[in-house]
């Protein structure tokens, strides 16, 4: 029997939605319920496109950044996705699923959605494979670099620095720009989707950036002036 025929299932999106609500509401804009509802969004078209359980991927699409306020807090001490995943049963549990696989499942899918694995193991199923997706696509085109400035002047960083000074520095650090996001992560995001569909959605998303830096270092280093 499919997840979705099971008494504990019925209205539990809806359920879920609100309960995450309630766990973001702490958490800033480069992550906060707006980043969740694209991602979950983006997850049921990659999920259809995929034919994977709809039911499971929207669980664990709302539910991927659960432990990210406690991460945003301590300046990337703790891993949101590992504490993400430890959070699943009791959230879930508490919403009244009584299936352990399923319960599992999500888990899997929270833990694994994370682009820098602290564990070395990535998404196994295809369900996780399609949060992971989607959480990472969240991260390219238009909304990624929107999303990298805004995080850039969260942390106090420059609007735009130099290659060199982007890739010598850490994170949270006056030098953590959008560009050294893009530098360190953002470009590299196109070779690790892992869906066809998902694939072909990366492809303009990721050349939409190489255009937007390109243009931006053009404009800071004064190319574009009349001569």
């Amino acid at each position: 029997m499919a997840y979705q025929d099971q008494v504990w299932a019925a209205g539990l999106v809806a359920k879920v939605e609100a309960k995450v609500r309630e766990l973001l509401a702490e958490s800033p804009s480069c992550h906060d319920w707006d980043h969740t509802q694209r991602v979950w969004r983006t997850a049921r078209h990659l999920a259809e496109l995929e034919s994977a359980d709809m039911l499971l991927v929207e669980v664990a699409a709302l539910m991927h950044d659960i432990g990210r306020v406690a991460e945003l807090r301590d300046q990337g001490r703790t891993c949101h996705a590992r504490l993400g995943a430890v959070m699943t049963p009791e959230v879930l549990a508490g919403l009244g699923v009584s299936c352990h696989a399923f319960i599992d499942a999500v888990a899997e899918c929270v833990r694994s959605h994370r682009y820098r694995q602290r564990d070395g193991v990535g998404p196994q199923s295809l369900e996780a494979k399609i949060v992971y997706d989607a959480d990472k696509l969240d991260s390219m085109g238009a909304i990624g670099i929107g999303r990298s400035f805004h995080f850039a002047g969260r942390v106090g960083a420059r609007v735009h620095n130099r290659e060199e000074e982007a890739l010598n520095s850490a994170s949270y650090s006056v030098e953590d720009s959008a560009y050294r996001e893009y530098l360190v992560k953002l470009r590299y995001l196109r070779d690790c989707i892992l869906t066809p569909s998902g694939r072909a959605l990366a492809e303009r998303r990721h050349q939409f950036m190489v255009d937007f830096f390109d243009e931006i270092n053009r404009e800071v280093r004064g190319e574009d002036l009349a001569t």
